[in-house]
């Protein structure tokens, strides 16, 4: 049986996630832009809820294109707050078309969204040797620098904790600990 880290518990998708994406560094920006939306919506709720509605996201944000969420009206976001695949908070489907738009700035900017994230960690994934789930922190250094620089480009539900989720998700570091089959796997090299 392989060691896995004990978050993902029992649940296929949990499972299935934890296997295939969570700590694979990805360098798409509309990727990046899916996990940046997902993390925020995942606010004061379980990844596995999000999981689920996953499928969902894609759908309602248009596969999280960037150039099409920027460019929602109001009609979209009282689209988006009636449909019950999705988690309908305001105050989030209303961040993921400002971030979508900061993400459109970003791009201008610096050539590519992930050009500018993965400057966080020196265009590196971060390799942790973490021993045990409690030993991993919430944020560091680098989820507090992201989250200011989002915040003051316009960013919103990007605190650093989200921050520091969202780098784990996306491969920016390797926070699988270390007996975790996956640990060694998602190591560049």
């Amino acid at each position: 049986m392989k060691k896995r880290c004990e978050w993902c518990g029992a649940d296929p998708l949990y499972v299935k996630y934890h296997d295939d994406e969570w700590g694979v560094p990805v360098h798409d920006d509309r990727l990046l832009f899916e996990f940046l939306v997902i993390e925020g919506a995942q606010a004061g709720l379980s990844w596995l809820t999000i999981l689920k509605k996953r499928d969902n996201y894609r759908r309602a944000f248009h596969g999280f294109d960037p150039l099409k969420v920027a460019g929602y009206s109001a009609a979209d976001v009282q689209r988006l707050l009636a449909d019950p695949g999705i988690v309908r908070n305001r105050l989030k489907i209303e961040s993921a078309i400002k971030n979508a738009q900061g993400v459109l700035a970003i791009q201008q900017e610096f050539g590519s969204f992930a050009a500018f994230i993965w400057r966080y960690v020196d265009h590196q994934p971060r390799q942790n040797m973490w021993q045990a789930l409690a030993e991993l922190p919430a944020r560091t250094a680098e989820s507090d620098a992201m989250s200011k620089d989002l915040k003051k480009r316009g960013f919103n539900f990007v605190g650093p904790t989200i921050c520091y989720a969202f780098m784990q998700a996306v491969g920016m570091v390797n926070d699988h600990v270390a007996d975790c089959f996956r640990h060694a796997e998602v190591k560049p090299g």
